[in-house]
């Protein structure tokens, strides 16, 4: 997904190509093969004042340019770790990201949780 024109973040507009993750150059950045490249970047990042259905219209048409590309999950990763606050990114909304966020937060406490309780019982054990 490319960055908003604030970002520092630089894509060469170059076509993109499929290929396998196992097969790619490992010193490229994974943003080089990001099939986003060529399309609008209006159609990532919403347009302030944007009526609902025409939000949802243009988020779906970004998840599909992310659904062909190859470096998806890595560039969903990225938005995730940043955190990205705006736009579609590996294929989720900034709300989607949100959710995914809550989730491995919860999954990280619950972890943690059981393996506490599972000291706390091999000592008292």
């Amino acid at each position: 997904m490319l960055q908003p024109p604030h970002s520092s973040l630089q894509v060469a507009a170059v076509p993109a190509q499929r290929v396998p993750a196992r097969d790619r150059d490992q010193d490229a950045p994974w943003h080089t093969e990001a099939v986003c490249q060529r399309d609008e970047a209006g159609l990532f990042f919403a347009p302030s004042k944007e009526p609902t259905a025409a939000r949802l219209s243009r988020e779906e048409a970004a998840k599909r340019v992310c659904a062909r590309c190859p470096v998806m999950v890595e560039c969903r990763e990225h938005a995730l770790l940043q955190p990205e606050p705006y736009g579609v990114w590996g294929g989720l909304t900034a709300a989607e990201r949100r959710v995914v966020l809550a989730r491995r937060r919860r999954r990280e406490m619950d972890l943690k949780k059981a393996t506490r309780t599972t000291t706390v019982n091999r000592i008292a054990g």
